[in-house]
């Protein structure tokens, strides 16, 4: 199973952005990481509500440039 780390593209699996791919952008401790998406909010979620899949990004760049980048996912 893929691991939460910096740049992991996951789906969210709670709230109103359910089903919506999320990157990883920070991790804040163990239990939240700030994420960020073409439909989902830059925000704090949650790890219990985040399904890791296998790609990832490179989210050294802008919030432009990471959305561009999951959408190409």
């Amino acid at each position: 199973m893929a691991s939460i780390e910096v740049g992991r593209v996951c789906i969210k699996t709670a709230g109103r952005e359910a089903g919506e791919k999320c990157a990883i952008v920070e991790i804040i401790d163990e239990n939240f990481v700030e994420v960020i998406g073409e439909a989902v909010k830059n925000r704090r979620c949650n790890i219990a509500h985040l399904e890791p899949t296998e790609d990832s990004i490179d989210v050294s760049g802008d919030a432009d440039s990471i959305k561009a980048a999951l959408a190409d996912l």
